[in-house]
């Protein structure tokens, strides 16, 4: 473990107890990072705790914020990271770890503190919509019927595999819906089982939203599941993990734009994990809305 030979920086250190790794690496992530020169800040934490919250209230009292949980402590914590403009350590101590997997963040916890001692940070971009941040992916259809299936009882079971067991049930009952989507000036309907709008590249446990998409790439992108009947989404799962769809309604979205969907009924809107808004809904792009830590490459020289 790497020690600091400058001033100690203080840490504002969020941990989801409540998660079975949580609970378990919660004194040995202490310990690396004391040990690794941070002096680190503890908030009391229940169910109900707001992680923006705490980080705003700690602003002027810390030099960086470190949470320790997966994408949904995460998500709770974006809206904090953008208005104290605090750096961000990741611990990935979740199920999915869609925000570690597509920074290149290692799941190992000495490996993941050894990032955060070393300093070096990227500036990333944030997915928007209708007043909620998102680091990975904002979904409506079939995504929030998984979500809704996810219950930490499964997820504890099953680890990863909870998401492909609850999306082939979920899959099984789902019907098929009409969506109209607006991006500028071009307008497009469909009839779909999910719509994904992403900003990272991966989501719901390693499937990627598009081949070449990057969280600091300064776009959206945005694709339709077109299927009519569950057996046709089979020939679709290559393109789910390797974001390649052959459906026309695959669509972008740049800084100063806004993708604009519509649906008959409302319906909810999945972020990161976390069901917080329906339908209608705005989308759009903030770029380098704040900074990560990531492992340190050759051509990048520790920033903090």
């Amino acid at each position: 473990m790497l020690r600091s030979n400058v001033l100690k920086q203080r840490a504002l250190l969020l941990v989801n107890r409540r998660s079975r790794r949580g609970r378990k690496l919660l004194k040995p992530a202490i310990a690396q990072l004391e040990a690794a020169g941070f002096e680190l800040v503890q908030p009391y934490l229940d169910r109900h705790s707001d992680y923006s919250e705490l980080i705003t209230a700690h602003r002027d009292r810390v030099d960086l914020v470190i949470i320790g949980g997966g994408d949904g402590s995460l998500n709770a914590a974006a809206r904090g990271l953008v208005e104290t403009q605090l750096p961000l350590g990741v611990l990935p101590l979740g199920t999915a770890n869609d925000l570690a997997r597509t920074l290149a963040l290692p799941t190992d916890l000495s490996q993941a503190c050894q990032v955060i001692a070393r300093g070096q940070t990227q500036a990333v971009d944030l997915g928007w919509v209708n007043g909620y941040y998102f680091f990975n992916v904002a979904s409506l259809g079939l995504s929030v019927k998984i979500t809704q299936g996810l219950t930490s009882g499964v997820k504890r079971r099953w680890g990863v595999l909870a998401y492909a067991l609850v999306a082939l049930r979920s899959l099984w009952r789902f019907r098929p819906f009409r969506a109209e989507i607006q991006i500028g000036d071009r307008r497009l309907q469909t009839k779909t089982v999910q719509i994904a709008v992403g900003n990272g590249r991966y989501y719901g446990g390693g499937l990627s939203v598009a081949h070449d998409a990057a969280i600091d790439d300064q776009r959206l992108d945005l694709y339709s599941l077109s299927i009519n009947h569950w057996w046709q989404i089979v020939p679709l799962l290559p393109s789910l993990y390797h974001g390649r769809y052959p459906s026309p309604l695959t669509e972008q979205c740049g800084p100063g734009e806004t993708i604009e969907i519509r649906t008959r009924r409302h319906r909810h809107i999945n972020t990161d994990g976390e069901i917080h808004t329906t339908t209608p809904a705005q989308f759009r792009v903030i770029p380098q809305a704040l900074r990560i830590f990531v492992p340190v490459t050759a051509a990048s020289p520790p920033t903090l």
